[in-house]
């Protein structure tokens, strides 16, 4: 039975050499000159974080737009990023802000995907695997279907489609 995988997967090379523009970008601009401003990539367990480092608010700003406009160069969807961390006071002046890079579909997503699959009203089947979602179907025009409904209702976070089988 033809299938594929609704999946959310960023493409971490191209998350690295946007991390790393930016950080060539904030070395040579005038108004970082002898400051501690920067962006650094952990990676533990398929979970990529970013951390923004700065000496105030403002230049964290000014570090967190620079990152974006690489990111937005390079077509890295920002739908991918969590921003939702508040700043960190490090030290004196220095501030911290971390920001995760989305991979997986989590469980209320799926739950809504495997829901909008089945009131479609297509015949089709939707089962969470893990961090993606399998639907599978008898005939591939519905399985394309579905996959343009899906890139209309769901908009909070980039869906893709891998695994497509016949």
């Amino acid at each position: 039975m033809p299938s594929f995988d609704v999946v959310c997967k960023p493409n971490l090379v191209e998350v690295h050499n946007a991390v790393d523009q930016a950080n060539r970008e904030i070395s040579t601009r005038f108004d970082f000159k002898g400051s501690d401003a920067r962006v650094e990539v952990s990676e533990q367990n398929k979970l990529c974080e970013l951390t923004l480092f700065a000496d105030d608010d403002f230049k964290l700003g000014q570090v967190r737009d620079v990152l974006l406009a690489k990111m937005a160069k390079r077509s890295v969807d920002l739908r991918f990023l969590d921003r939702d961390a508040a700043p960190e006071k490090l030290g004196l002046d220095k501030r911290k802000q971390t920001i995760t890079v989305r991979a997986g579909i989590e469980a209320a997503l799926a739950k809504r995907i495997v829901q909008l699959v089945k009131d479609s009203r297509a015949k089709l089947t939707a089962s969470i695997q893990g961090d993606a979602v399998r639907v599978t179907g008898a005939k591939k025009d519905a399985l394309q279907q579905c996959m343009s409904l899906l890139r209309s209702q769901v908009e909070e976070v980039p869906l893709s489609f891998d695994n497509f089988r016949e």
